[in-house]
């Protein structure tokens, strides 16, 4: 486990050496959230003011409602990962430029995932698809349905874990993307891509620390009996939280470029040893 954390560790330095170089990488991430926020917004207003405005009537049409909220929910995970692929596709697409000492800039990024919205909106389209799926599957079973339900999901995030800089790499379908990244993942370090995986684990553990912080310090605000200082320590944490989930989120888009760039071509880019990822992700026995 030592030794785990270790690689992880090294793993997410090496790919903050990329961010710290070009941090216009951040800027995917923080759009992208902007966006996410404006499309949960237009749906859920609308829902709640429909729902406020029929009371009680939502019980004698329970079907009814159940059946339009089942393609509402649909319409949103569409728009929502749609919105999300085409961010993280821009990222892992300017995280490649820089990986092969290529000029990469935001424009150049969004540019990339314009070029391939239509297999964008493809692969949002399958992801909605199987997000709803498993989310109809989880309401109707039981709690061992339940855990199976959440195995598959799972599995179903390995599967996809490489569809995005695959995406960014190559003019390929989204069904031809989904199959390479199986490919790529069965060809290589498939099986210890969850125990290897670490920056999860620190950022987990970097998020729990600030929320400690964040705690202390609203407590601190609020001992004073100050506005000012209650207001400032509200912007100091979510600014914190907010700089600390954008600054994850690149990185993992960064991490998961430089992976994909080892897998198919068994190169690393600036700052990833050769030898360090090839102990963290062994090729299958």
């Amino acid at each position: 486990m030592a030794g785990r954390f270790s690689r992880s560790w090294s793993l997410m330095k090496a790919s903050a050496a990329v961010l710290r170089s070009d941090k216009s990488l951040l800027m995917f991430p923080l759009v992208s959230g902007i966006c996410c926020l404006l499309v949960a917004a237009s749906f859920l207003i609308p829902i709640g003011l429909t729902v406020a405005a029929s009371g009680h009537a939502l019980e004698s049409h329970e079907r009814a409602l159940s059946t339009g909220g089942y393609v509402a929910l649909f319409l949103f995970y569409l728009v929502q990962y749609f919105v999300i692929i085409f961010f993280n596709t821009a990222l892992a697409g300017a995280a490649l430029m820089h990986l092969r000492g290529e000029p990469a800039s935001f424009s150049a990024g969004f540019e990339l995932a314009r070029q391939r919205v239509a297999s964008i909106f493809g692969y949002a389209l399958i992801a909605a698809t199987v997000g709803l799926v498993l989310r109809a599957l989880q309401e109707r079973l039981g709690l061992i349905g339940r855990l199976v339900v959440g195995f598959l999901g799972l599995a179903w995030t390995v599967a996809t874990f490489l569809v995005v800089p695959v995406l960014a790499s190559q003019e390929v379908g989204p069904i031809d993307a989904v199959k390479r990244s199986v490919e790529l993942l069965q060809q290589t370090w498939g099986e210890n891509i969850i125990g290897n995986a670490g920056l999860g684990v620190v950022f987990g553990l970097l998020m729990f620390l600030a929320i400690l912080v964040s705690g202390c310090l609203l407590m601190g605000a609020f001992a004073l009996q100050s506005a000012v200082a209650i207001v400032l320590a509200v912007a100091i944490v979510v600014i914190g939280l907010t700089l600390l989930g954008l600054i994850q989120a690149s990185l993992q888009g960064i991490y998961a470029a430089a992976l994909y760039r080892y897998a198919e071509e068994g190169q690393v880019g600036h700052g990833f040893d050769q030898a360090l990822l090839e102990q963290a992700f062994r090729p299958k026995s």
